[in-house]
């Protein structure tokens, strides 16, 4: 017997939305069959079976939105096992609080604790002397919107009111809509919902800005030099590779941050972690959201390596592919907004690094040189830092040793 909870898929993940059952109840199993599809604050992840089976019980529906981890989804059984959801926990212990009227009955575990990680089940309520089951989500949505969950029928499993049950009930005449949900669709305006990607870069970008003392430092940096050495490279280059600008950014920015490794970090309160390797994070904009997978040591890979790594993981990243390795951790982040003919922007910090490096567009500027009024290929590039870890001074050195790899691409062999 297998109790399925919904499972951590990422590091930053604490709750996801069932997207999809690809089974349904009463469907065989087999071990290492994808059951379901569960959008993550990165991508959306399939979940697959430990343990052959039937799929006796649904908990959760698909569509369901804010399923904590380790709340119960499903239940596969084998020949002649019984069903022990009732005796399993169906919440994790902080996730709710039980009404005072309520007694809480000891519970035992679930038959296999460590197949899969383990779950809630929907919270019930008091309404009118009746018991009614309603999700945690359906449970809060009506609390915001001063819904009467007695008078919903809950198309979820045994009658279970869940979110989608309340899309269009409207609030009880004797309660005032709360003002986060004043908000209702008018003539001139669409409400998007938002996704489970959605609000984690919500959350960390707040979390980013509230808490890093931001300082910005840019430098203007002549990259006529890297466009003729890319030329160069592209031109003995192995079939199918081709190095991009953005690749040479990486290369330069890997080696910059070597030689001032106080930017190379991350603060941790009582200390600050100093990275030894420069593993790049590069924002890659996907439909709905941003992504940021990572170009590990890439101060040790050349750029033909960076070119064909960063190509594969920008693909993935767009098909939705990519699994936690690919984006979890990493020490710095670049955010090229050139293609866009964006000429300069600043950045905000993705934490817990402490600094992220804005790219502009190359473009043809007047420049003086030994006096005289010149043309020449020029880019912006903006360095936004954590003052808690990074002083002014070391963001300087950093932003010129990295134009003086992108003005002369051969110190990046040195």
């Amino acid at each position: 017997m297998a109790i399925v909870t919904m499972p951590a898929l990422s590091p930053t993940m604490t709750e996801g939305k069932l997207a999809k059952w690809l089974v349904k109840e009463g469907d065989d199993v087999r071990s290492g069959d994808v059951i379901a599809e569960i959008e993550t604050d990165k991508a959306v992840m399939e979940v697959e079976a430990l343990d052959d089976g039937k799929m006796t019980s649904i908990v959760i529906a698909e569509g369901t939105e804010g399923v904590a981890v380790g709340t119960v989804i499903a239940e596969i059984l084998g020949d002649g096992e019984e069903s022990n959801l009732n005796a399993a926990p169906t919440q994790p212990a902080a996730a709710v609080e039980a009404p005072a009227s309520e007694k809480v009955e000891p519970v035992s575990a679930p038959a296999k604790p460590a197949t899969i990680q383990p779950a809630a089940q929907p919270i019930s309520v008091e309404d009118k002397g009746n018991r009614i089951f309603a999700s945690p989500l359906a449970r809060r949505i009506a609390s915001d919107r001063g819904l009467d969950l007695g008078s919903i029928q809950g198309s979820g499993p045994k009658g279970r009111i869940i979110k989608a049950d309340l899309d269009n009930v409207q609030p009880m005449a004797s309660q005032p809509l709360t003002p986060a949900s004043s908000m209702v669709p008018v003539e001139d305006a669409t409400l998007v919902e938002n996704t489970q990607m959605r609000k984690v870069i919500a959350d960390r970008l707040q979390q980013s800005m509230q808490e890093s003392p931001h300082f910005y430092v840019n430098m203007d940096i002549d990259i006529g030099a890297m466009l003729k050495a890319r030329k160069a490279l592209n031109e003995h280059a192995k079939e199918g590779v081709k190095i991009s600008v953005n690749d040479m950014i990486i290369k330069a920015a890997a080696t910059a941050l070597m030689r001032v490794p106080e930017v190379n970090a991350s603060w941790e309160g009582s200390h600050t972690r100093r990275f030894n390797h420069a593993d790049v994070a590069v924002a890659v904009a996907i439909e709905g959201g941003l992504l940021t997978p990572i170009i590990r040591q890439a101060e040790h890979k050349g750029l033909e390596a960076i070119s064909s790594e960063m190509a594969s993981l920008a693909q993935r990243a767009k098909e939705g592919k990519l699994v936690p390795e690919d984006y979890s951790g990493g020490s710095f982040t670049i955010s090229n907004l050139g293609m866009f003919g964006v000429s300069s922007f600043t950045a905000v910090i993705n934490p817990p690094q402490a600094a992220i490096l804005a790219i502009g567009v190359g473009e043809e500027r007047a420049v003086v040189r030994n006096g005289e009024l010149a043309i020449a290929t020029m880019m912006t590039a903006t360095l936004s830092s954590d003052h808690r870890v990074v002083d002014g001074a070391n963001a300087a050195r950093f932003m010129k040793v990295f134009k003086d790899i992108i003005e002369n691409p051969v110190l990046a062999l040195a």
